[in-house]
């Protein structure tokens, strides 16, 4: 694999997240920001967070295989979520692990969450970006 996790010394260890990845590869794979569409472009998940994550996940994973690669390749995420509060965290988490199971991989990476006002569509309630390395 390409991408080592690590919870170094000296900084906290989350359990659905780590602080750092080692990427080992020689291709950078930088994907947009996934949303809540599927392959025809339909919307998924109206108004339901978990659903959006989910699919943003499982777009993240299509667009990957295209390449040869996996999840296991994704060596950073960044997440958009409009209007974010902490009490949204469970939702994040049942839509994450809902496509973790679909993909069957560990979706626990490093990982910036950002709380953001809106995205490019008013029915989005996330966003994800994904950087992976591949040899």
């Amino acid at each position: 694999m390409a991408v080592t996790l690590i919870n170094p010394d000296g900084l906290p260890k989350p359990d659905v997240y780590r602080q750092m990845s080692v990427a080992t590869g020689s291709k950078l794979v930088f994907l947009a920001g996934q949303v809540a569409r599927d392959a025809d472009g339909r919307k998924v998940g109206e108004g339901d967070l978990a659903a959006q994550v989910e699919q943003a996940y499982l777009n993240i994973g299509t667009a990957l295989a295209a390449i040869g690669a996996t999840f296991d390749d994704v060596a950073k995420l960044t997440v958009y979520i409009v209007d974010w509060t902490p009490d949204k965290l469970p939702q994040l988490g049942e839509g994450v692990a809902r496509a973790a199971a679909k993909l069957a991989v560990d979706p626990v990476k490093p990982i910036t969450l950002l709380g953001v006002a809106a995205l490019g569509e008013p029915d989005l309630l996330v966003e994800v970006e994904a950087t992976a390395v591949v040899d």
